[in-house]
């Protein structure tokens, strides 16, 4: 996942100070693995009436650098403001607004706009600090109505949901978790101080960053465990609501089962499905017998539910992953005990939850280090974290960018031993054949596996270098070379898979103002303000002779993937982005690189299924596997773009609408709910697929166990 960019989204939801005062400095540490300085967040109010930002945040290599400028009005919006500076991945930064004769103006490098104004109504900034959001949620703490007006459009609310005490020295402050919505897809949560005027005091990302008043940072660690517990209860309340549990039998009737073994569309047929595994399989319609509900699919397809095998999940992605078909999410690195808390509580039932595989994250100690898992200086500090995440049943671990290269093989040799699957960025320094030399069954992202024919052996790619190379020459490159074809050859030969990203990687390719070519089918069911920053470009692009060389780098992307799969490499559906809808794009552009529809689906679940280590669980329709099911209108397995249309998920014993968890998210659905039904009235026998006749045609069996 983009955590620095996903966290510059988040902070800009969820700060709420005060306004302007006179001469005034306020600063604030973004402190990121358990203490470590990775930024701040300096706000400066002049006596002058203007108030002046510096923010600054870097992880893995990169993160947005900003300046801003702003006054108010005296209702505490925005009277004036400007910012300019660069974005996570270099983009620059360029935006404006002011109130001028009755009329608010805005422009940025991604839109421009006018609109009358309205008293009390606040600019919603697309590429400003944390702070630039926070006045609007100031000016909102001003509002006897408890919502504040944005513009362009939206509305604000917010509303307190617990009080702690914290120190400083001999000083003591009360300090309030405020719940923001209104914007975004969830609600977000931000500490505030407990006065007249509350001034934003710390937002904390559980897990990953602790944003807090300078000074007060030793009380950092006591808010997130308290906004864990208040998230929680939010979160618990979220599955209640929104999930539907299959106590008993469930028989789902008529459905054209997805023969995900063999990339095949099966004739239709009833499942019947128990304590939430499948129990028996039969041609549709065939006898009598008693079931406690019933799922009419009226001639669905049918499909195991869909891997995303590379996530970063946190405990609010859960269901836009689930309405999207996606039932289980192989998580490439996290912080531990975050990650483990989520496990058991999706496993319990307790939370909104695809299922979690986990891969165990592996770094080296460098100024640009990713902050996940565990970071190692030795091979003996690298084994200690094997052992860990071979004794936490972790299948696998993933190496990243700092990894010390003088102990990558010995690191990878004794993972094996401990039989956990090897995968990860290629280290610093080194290229793709390295990696496969030092024995990695796996690789991250198509950059990763470009940058083998595009490094030098002085090459940086901790920096944003490792994706400014491939978007600059991987236009220039020659396929069908034999240095090329050579590595391509080994890939398959050592069955070594690939986790493309591919829409993830859309953002080399997007200018500023041009909706992402990688949510475009699905933007106007978003959010307004979700919109609006889908059209923000993050990477710099200054003129139409680099947009041009940078769309056509992408474009061998996508073939070069195309080629990887037709030469035998396993490729592996990952995401590494916005939950749910990245997925689906991931999968058209599997089409758009030569593949079928029938078989990027097999990718997207027998596949990962193989690959993941969970086969003999899930990954197909058959007998005493789990029920992870998706029912999806249209046909999929001929037209990609019908995977938007999933209509019902079953998974882990209770039966999800996707409509419904749309609605809840202030998304549009895409297609009506297929409902479970109480089974008042006789259902159909269910005959085991063993007993299936011996002349049955082979594609209207259920699909054989493995």
């Amino acid at each position: 996942m983009n955590r620095s960019g996903f966290l510059g989204v988040l902070l800009a939801l969820a700060l709420s100070p005060g306004a302007a005062h006179a001469a005034e400095t306020i600063e604030y540490l973004a402190l990121v693995d358990g203490g470590k300085q990775a930024g701040h967040l300096i706000v400066a109010h002049g006596d002058d009436g203007v108030s002046r930002v510096d923010y600054l945040f870097k992880d893995n290599g990169r993160g947005p650098e900003l300046k801003e400028e702003y006054t108010l009005a005296a209702d505490g919006t925005f009277a004036t403001y400007a910012v300019k500076g660069q974005s996570t991945f270099g983009a620059p930064v360029d935006e404006s607004f002011l109130i001028e004769n009755g009329i608010a103006r805005w422009k940025s490098t991604s839109d421009a706009g006018e609109q009358p104004a309205v008293a009390g109504a606040a600019y919603w900034a697309l590429g400003g600090s944390p702070q630039s959001i926070a006045v609007a949620l100031a000016a909102l703490g001003r509002r006897e109505d408890g919502k504040l007006p944005l513009i362009p459009s939206g509305t604000l609310s917010m509303r307190s949901v617990a009080q702690i005490a914290v120190v400083n020295g001999a000083e003591t402050r009360n300090v309030q978790l405020m719940v923001v919505t209104g914007v975004g897809f969830t609600p977000n949560f931000v500490w505030a101080t407990v006065e007249a005027q509350p001034r934003f005091f710390a937002f904390i990302f559980p897990g990953y960053l602790q944003l807090i008043e300078k000074g007060w940072q030793g009380n950092a660690d006591r808010l997130e465990a308290r906004q864990k517990e208040a998230e929680g209860e939010v979160l618990a309340d979220l599955q209640r609501r929104l999930s539907h549990p299959l106590r008993g039998t469930t028989l789902i009737r008529n459905a054209r089962m997805f023969d995900s073994e063999n990339a095949t569309v099966a004739a239709a047929s009833d499942v019947l499905i128990e304590n939430g595994r499948i129990v028996s399989i039969s041609g549709a319609g065939q006898a009598r017998a008693s079931v406690d509900h019933v799922i009419d699919a009226g001639g669905r397809m049918l499909l195991p539910g869909l891997f995303d095998m590379h996530g970063h999940i946190n405990d609010w992605q859960g269901g836009l992953h689930l309405a999207a078909g996606v039932t289980t999410v192989r998580d490439m690195g996290n912080d531990n005990a975050s990650l483990q808390a989520l496990m058991a509580d999706e496993r319990a039932g307790r939370v909104l939850s695809p299922g979690i595989v986990a891969a165990g994250f592996l770094e080296g100690e460098s100024p640009m280090s990713a902050r996940n898992g565990f970071v190692v200086a030795d091979l003996a500090a690298a084994k200690k974290a094997v052992d860990w995440y071979a004794a936490n049943d972790y299948p696998q671990i993933k190496i990243y960018n700092s990894f010390p290269k003088e102990i990558l093989r010995d690191t990878v040799s004794y993972a094996h031993s401990r039989d956990l699957r090897v995968s990860g960025h290629i280290p610093v320094f080194l290229r793709a054949q390295d990696a496969l030399d030092a024995g990695y069954d796996e690789i991250q992202h198509i950059n990763q596996v470009l940058l083998n024919f595009l490094v030098e052996d002085t090459t940086d790619t901790r920096t944003l270098e490792r994706f400014y190379l491939p978007a600059k020459r991987v236009a220039d490159m020659n396929f069908d070379a034999k240095p090329v074809q050579d590595f391509i050859a080994r890939l398959a030969k050592e069955q070594i898979a690939v986790d493309p990203t591919l829409a993830t990687f859309d953002f080399i390719r997007q200018r500023p103002g041009q909706m992402s070519k990688a949510f475009a089918a699905v933007a106007t069911h978003l959010p307004p303000d979700v919109q609006r920053g889908l059209s923000t470009a993050e990477f710099d692009i200054p003129d139409d002779a680099t947009a041009a060389r940078y769309e056509k780098s992408y474009e061998k992307m996508v073939d070069f993937v195309g080629r990887m799969y037709r030469a035998g490499v396993p490729i592996l559906a990952g995401t590494d982005g916005l939950p749910g809808f990245t997925l689906q794009r991931e999968l058209e552009l599997y089409v758009q690189a030569g593949m079928t529809p029938a078989q990027v689906l097999q990718i997207a679940t027998w596949t990962a299924a193989k690959h993941s280590r969970t086969l003999p669980d899930r990954g197909s329709i058959d007998v005493g596997k789990r029920a992870d099911l998706i029912l999806v209108d249209g046909d999929p397995a001929a037209n990609i773009a019908d995977i938007r249309n999933v209509a019902l998920v079953i998974k882990n014993g209770a039966a999800y609408y996707p409509s419904d968890i749309y609605e809840a998210f202030g998304i549009k659905p895409f297609v009506a709910p297929v409902k479970v039904a109480a089974a008042n009235a006789p259902a159909a026998d269910v005959v085991p697929a063993a007993a299936a006749p011996a002349d049955t045609p082979a594609d209207a069996q259920a699909p054989s166990q493995p």
